[in-house]
């Protein structure tokens, strides 16, 4: 029988160390949870970073692919598909978009996010704006928008004139934000950062300045979208409209797939045949797993599930534990002096595959499809997994 371990030794021999050890040779999942190829079962908090929006071996889905794997999988940029033309209708639907809008399909959140940039390129500007602790992807154009400096540095120089802001700081974006200025990149809530979450007030300003100064304002709502924190977008709870968003990770439910929205005939405009494309992107059989998506996440009422779900996570009132946030499924649970990566490794051996996405922060970001008995299990479960946690690092 090949255990975990042979798999992990024959991946050392056969891959690229960029993810370096994985944790654990997964064999399959069923709904929120996983088991690996030694038959031990998890509970799936992190769902792919926010990618299995419907868990795993969904039906919708497992469906939907099927189905269209019978009769299409790919048609090249030379053609389109139904699957293509009625998720991007969808999509413009459910993002409240003006009519003139448009969709371009990508296969990743960072081809997503390099659409955008060219998109600002456009507008005749050069000038991008981003956040400190942002993450737009790691393509050497996106890479050039993401703050953290261990990703940037070995491959620079990147592109030139990208200023970056402190989140949530008034003054600093009035300050940023001219007349010279192309466009300004954020995400509603910094995932990578440790889900910190860009406040109203902030996002309204940031509309605000971008168009006074005929600037577009890009929302990055490649980890926030497809329902994540209880909306359909996240940026749709501020009230405000973007000019483009990036999207992704829980489009596809596991199918790889991104797209960038762009809003209004002006902004649609700024890409013309030719100026931008790609091989896959929009293939028919990862637009209809996005169909599929959509449709259960309406159909089951999934938007409203996930915030009542969420919500057992707005308080905890467990010793080690310093506060959560976030909103819906996608939150952050801050540590009260114990090292993320020993509460992660705990809580991996006790059944439960969570982030440590900060040093002192665990990230959940669990299929949005999860009981609230499944998490219930969890928070029953993590007081014992702090405590062991606590005791290694403690050695």
């Amino acid at each position: 029988m090949t255990t975990g371990s042979d798999l992990l030794g024959r991946y050392a021999g056969a891959m690229v160390q960029v993810f370096g050890t994985p944790q654990l040779v997964l064999a399959s999942g069923d709904g929120c949870w996983v088991t690996d190829v030694d038959g031990k079962r998890y509970l799936d908090l992190l769902s792919g970073i926010a990618v299995n929006a419907l868990g795993h071996g969904h039906p919708a889905l497992v469906q939907a692919v099927a189905k269209q794997a019978e009769s299409a999988i790919h048609v090249s940029n030379f053609f389109t598909s139904e699957p293509a033309i009625a998720l991007a209708e969808r999509l413009l639907a459910v993002s409240a978009a003006p009519g003139g809008s448009g969709v371009f399909f990508a296969n990743s959140g960072t081809e997503a996010t390099e659409a955008a940039i060219k998109l600002s390129r456009r507008t005749g500007r050069t000038r991008i704006i981003a956040l400190e602790g942002s993450f737009h992807g790691r393509s050497t154009g996106a890479l050039a928008l993401t703050h953290k400096a261990a990703y940037r540095e070995p491959f620079e120089p990147l592109i030139p004139e990208v200023v970056f802001v402190p989140p949530n700081d008034a003054g600093a974006l009035r300050d940023a934000v001219d007349d010279a200025t192309a466009a300004l990149f954020l995400e509603p809530l910094q995932g990578e950062a440790g889900v910190r979450e860009l406040s109203t007030e902030y996002l309204r300003l940031a509309r605000e300045l971008t168009t006074g100064c005929g600037a577009l304002l890009v929302v990055d709502e490649i980890q926030t979208g497809i329902g994540r924190t209880g909306d359909w977008f996240a940026h749709q709870a501020s009230g405000i409209v973007p000019d483009a968003m990036t999207l992704a990770k829980g489009l596809g439910g596991g199918v790889p797939i991104g797209a960038l929205v762009t809003f209004g005939p002006e902004v649609t405009a700024l890409l013309t045949a030719g100026q931008h494309g790609t091989t896959f992107g929009g293939n028919p059989l990862a637009c209809a797993a996005g169909l599929a998506v959509l449709e259960t996440i309406e159909r089951d009422g999934l938007l409203e599930h996930v915030r009542q779900v969420g919500a057992l996570l707005d308080h905890l009132d467990v010793e080690g534990v310093a506060g959560t946030r976030g909103r819906g499924l996608l939150r952050a649970v801050e540590l009260d002096g114990i090292p993320s990566a020993a509460v992660m490794a705990a809580a991996r051996e006790a059944g439960f595959i969570v982030n440590a996405v900060t040093p002192t922060a665990l990230r959940l970001a669990p299929p949005l499809v999860l009981s609230e008995e499944e998490l219930r299990g969890f928070l029953d479960a993590l007081p014992a997994i702090l405590a062991v946690a606590r005791e290694r690092a403690a050695e």
